[in-house]
């Protein structure tokens, strides 16, 4: 199995709710949000191979999973 693609939002999701637990992902810019998911140690996919729609979904995923964890 690969690592993280960016169609993988929910699993990107859970891997930046557990790295940043303290973030609301609300107040991420997308630039931001592109780094952190870059930086993440299991994402192996094209840097630029991201867009707004992809980046759109991890952070509604990250948003219903840091409230979820509440």
């Amino acid at each position: 199995m690969g690592g993280l693609k960016w169609t993988d939002s929910e699993d990107i999701a859970i891997a930046l709710h557990e790295k940043m637990p303290d973030v609301d992902p609300l107040t991420v810019r997308f630039t931001d949000l592109h780094r952190y998911v870059c930086e993440l140690e299991d994402f192996d996919d094209d840097p630029k191979a991201s867009n707004e729609a992809k980046l759109e979904a991890i952070q509604m995923a990250w948003l219903e999973e840091r409230q979820d964890a509440r």
